[in-house]
Parts: structure tokens; sequence; C-alpha cells
């Protein structure tokens, strides 16, 4: 049995917390107490969250929780393939993906692990913004997508 541990991080849209089971990053929710994690894996996730927060870092390499699906893991990664600083539409990542926007949209909704799993990249038609499931909504959306174009200092 592995041990869960978590931990959190103060960010300019507000904590950012982690949660881990069975040896993997299992969750990441905007919001929620500053802590330090006693892992040495949520050391480095909150060390990698503070870098990514501080413009140091363009992506992630932890171990993340598996999805239950080959196809839930396949959509995941394709996500997670929006390079940072990258916008991409819901029809858009579907096309690239062989899916539909709505399946898209539900795998943004339903993400576990905003930030590190970018849904935040991925906009409506013509750009707009649309709904971000995480933190204070579509402003903390604006604000990911202005911090990794640069413009959020």
């Amino acid at each position: 049995m592995y041990a869960r541990d978590h931990g959190g991080i103060a960010t300019p849209i507000g904590t950012v917390a982690i949660e881990l089971e069975q040896g993997a990053l299992a969750r990441v929710t905007i919001g929620g107490a500053v802590s330090r994690g006693t892992s040495a894996l949520a050391i480095e996730a909150l060390r990698q969250l503070e870098a990514w927060f501080a413009g140091e870092r363009r992506d992630f390499d932890l171990p993340l929780a598996p999805v239950p699906t080959p196809r839930g893991a396949e959509l995941r990664a394709g996500l997670v393939a929006v390079g940072y600083g990258e916008t991409l539409s819901y029809g858009a990542l579907a096309k690239r993906l062989g899916s539909s926007a709505r399946a898209i949209g539900q795998l943004c909704a339903r993400n576990p692990l905003p930030i590190v799993v970018p849904c935040h990249r991925v906009l409506g038609a013509n750009g707009v913004l649309g709904h971000y499931s995480a933190g204070e909504g579509s402003a903390t959306k604006a604000w990911l997508i202005a911090h990794e174009r640069g413009e959020s200092r």
C-alpha cells in the first residue's frame, strides 16, 4: 500500500494544492491551504509548480495517476502535447486526436490535474475563452494563458 500525501503553494491565482495517491499525482486543485508535502514526490511536484509559476519551467515531469481507459490516456496525452503558450480550439484539438469537440470539452471539464495537464490551453471557436472548471473559472484560465505568453507580469 502506498502512502497518500498532499501539499500546497501560494501562487498569483491562489493556493495550488496537490494530492498524491499510489505514487502518482492524482489531483491538482486551485484553492485550499498552503502546506509542504513530506514525500519526495510531493516535494518535487510542488517544486515544479513553483518553477512553472516563476516562468522557469514549461512542462512537468511527474508520474500521473492512470487514466481508466486506453482512449482516455490517448486524449490526455494529446492535451499534454498542446505546447506551452499555444492555444487550440476544442474542434482543432478534436480533429488532431480523431475525436469530437464535445469529448474534448468533457476531457477538460473533468481534468483532475489542471495546469499539469493544461486544459487551460483549449479555447472555444474563434478564440473565445470559454469555461474553466478550476479556481475562479474563466478569470483563472485567462491568467494562465497570459502567464504562458509572458503577459502576466
